[in-house]
């Protein structure tokens, strides 16, 4: 079955102790930044604060392939330059894939930015599908203490490039109870509890840590905890503070959740 803007995995995911399978379609676009008539746009808009730009898994599996990427500017053009066309197709593709899944029983998710960052919360494309499971990846601080749709979960991305952006991060998670995402250097290192200091030297912030690398269904994680993913392709390499290395654990545990 073919679709204009997303891609359908194989595989449905089976999540243990419900028995619920859940399967998840994405969106990949052009991340960064794109040169389209002339101009230069960026649908990751935090992508140079954050410096996720240069491990980015834009390129990682079938991405490195030239067909794909020029599938993905392709579908980045159209949004660029026909955004009520874009969602009209985005439509058709959501239409039929969540019939698909309704066929079989199995719950439909979605990312509509598996390599971008565009507020869809702005757009009224999710509250047209109820029944489907949105979820994203953000770098957008302020969409955590938006009014999202009950069908839209958003996990905040951590970096340390910028320690300003760290400390608004850290902060809009303890305040919204929005879950988190942190890229570790390798799998083995990843800690228990996450901890760093204030950017002002104030104080110390820290969250129990999770693995985030058994699924991908974010909408199912804890809330206001650390998820942990270990670096993986041009990732392992990166130096820009938005992959981390493992050389944290807390000592100092308050509430459930957050470390103080």
């Amino acid at each position: 079955m073919s679709y204009n803007l997303i891609g359908v995995g194989t595989n449905a995911k089976t999540v243990k102790g419900d028995g619920s399978e859940y399967l998840t379609a994405i969106t990949y676009l052009t991340p960064w930044k794109t040169i389209f008539e002339g101009k230069t746009h960026n649908i990751c808009p935090m992508a140079e604060m954050a410096s996720c730009h240069e491990g980015c898994l834009y390129t990682a599996g079938r991405g490195v392939m030239s067909n794909v990427q020029s599938a993905r500017l392709r579908k980045t053009r159209v949004w660029l330059k026909d955004k009520p066309l874009f969602l009209d197709m985005l439509r058709q593709d959501l239409t039929t894939f969540q019939r698909r899944c309704f066929d079989k029983e199995i719950q439909p998710c979605v990312r509509l930015n598996g390599t971008s960052d565009i507020q869809w919360e702005n757009y009224g494309i999710i509250e047209e599908f109820p029944d489907i499971q949105f979820y994203d990846y953000t770098k957008i601080i302020k969409r955590a203490y938006k009014k999202l749709p009950k069908n839209y979960h958003l996990t905040l991305s951590y970096s340390e490039a910028n320690p300003q952006y760290a400390d608004d991060v850290m902060k809009a998670v303890c305040e919204t109870g929005t879950s988190m995402a942190v890229v570790f250097r390798d799998e083995e290192n990843i800690p228990d509890y996450f901890e760093r200091i204030y950017a002002n030297g104030r104080g110390t912030y820290g969250f129990r840590t999770f693995s985030m690398d058994k699924d991908d269904l974010r909408f199912l994680d804890p809330k206001g905890m650390a998820g942990a993913l270990y670096a993986k392709g041009r990732a392992k390499k990166d130096t820009s503070g938005f992959v981390i290395d493992g050389d944290t654990d807390s000592k100092y545990i308050g509430g459930d959740n957050v470390v103080w």
